[in-house]
């Protein structure tokens, strides 16, 4: 972000998972008075395409390939031709509020005997079907509410939550070990929890493990 301050330059490249900010983070952090153009970068397509498509410059999905990036590099010589700067930050801009929108809607209220206690998605280690309820898993906490795992999968980020079974849900960030056997498959979680993963969710998550940067 120093660097972007003192260099400026006329387009950024910008992975959307580090440690730490994130892509948009760094976006907010440098702040409406010098936005560039942005080519977001990221290992999930699915991720990208919606949000990005519609505000970003354009999007490139890791591994990167020749002949997709040479068609973004033609974009974005022809955009910085027309674009005015005021344009541009417009544009990322609108993609810090959506941003946000996400980022509340991935807050999940549970209530309590002394009213509503707000659960951050970052907290959470894993969440199960219970009944009628969802059961989020926070350190050694367990929370109920009346809202299925289909609810919720659609409402936290997937490049951070899979869905490994029917009735399970891990945070990618909390998994120690994937086993494979002939039978099943499981997670192992870093507190030692052993969540199923079903046959058909296993190369998914795989791939999500293989590319997931914490």
């Amino acid at each position: 972000m120093r660097i972007l301050r003192e260099v400026k330059p006329e387009l950024l490249f910008l992975d959307v998972q580090m440690p730490q900010f994130d892509g948009f983070d760094v976006l907010r952090e440098i702040g409406a008075t010098f936005v560039p153009a942005v080519i977001f970068v990221t290992a999930y397509d699915e991720f990208a395409v919606a949000a990005f498509e519609a505000y970003a410059l354009d999007y490139l999905v890791k591994p990167l390939e020749v002949a997709r990036f040479s068609r973004t590099i033609e974009r974005v010589r022809e955009h910085l031709k027309l674009a005015s700067a005021g344009d541009l930050s417009r544009r990322l801009m609108a993609v810090l509020v959506e941003r946000e929108k996400e980022r509340n809607k991935q807050r999940i209220i549970v209530p309590v005997l002394t009213g509503n206690l707000v659960l951050n998605s970052d907290d959470i280690d894993w969440i199960e079907a219970d009944d009628y309820y969802a059961a989020i898993h926070v350190g050694d906490q367990r929370h109920l509410i009346r809202e299925s795992l289909s609810s919720l999968e659609l409402r936290l980020d997937p490049s951070h939550f899979a869905r490994t079974h029917r009735s399970a849900i891990v945070n990618i960030d909390r998994v120690s070990e994937l086993t494979n056997t002939r039978r099943d498959s499981m997670v192992i979680l870093r507190t030692g929890v052993r969540v199923p993963v079903s046959r058909r969710r296993r190369a998914r998550l795989a791939r999500l493990l293989r590319h997931h940067t914490p």
